[in-house]
């Protein structure tokens, strides 16, 4: 008897735990909940598989940097060609 007493004890917790709780669309300690779950990038890189902000930051940079030039020569290069042809 006390064992079945335990098992439904046992199975009310799990129906408890399995309860979903309201859905709403804003509140703020779910935003405070879903804040301590993300995993936040840090400044400075830890190793080559783990890059930081700084590397991250440097590498759209001279990336965006890289294009803009060569978007420059080749509307420069278009440009020379249509008023050499003209």
């Amino acid at each position: 008897m006390a064992e079945e007493k335990k098992t439904a004890v046992k199975a009310a917790k799990k129906e408890k735990k399995n309860k979903t709780e309201k859905d709403h669309w804003f509140s703020f300690s779910g935003i405070r909940k879903e804040a301590k779950r993300v995993r936040w990038p840090h400044w400075k890189s830890e190793g080559a598989a783990n890059p930081g902000i700084f590397q991250n930051t440097g590498e759209v940079l001279l990336f965006t940097a890289f294009f803009a030039l060569f978007f420059v020569l080749c509307d420069l290069g278009v440009s020379y060609l249509l008023n050499f042809v003209k």
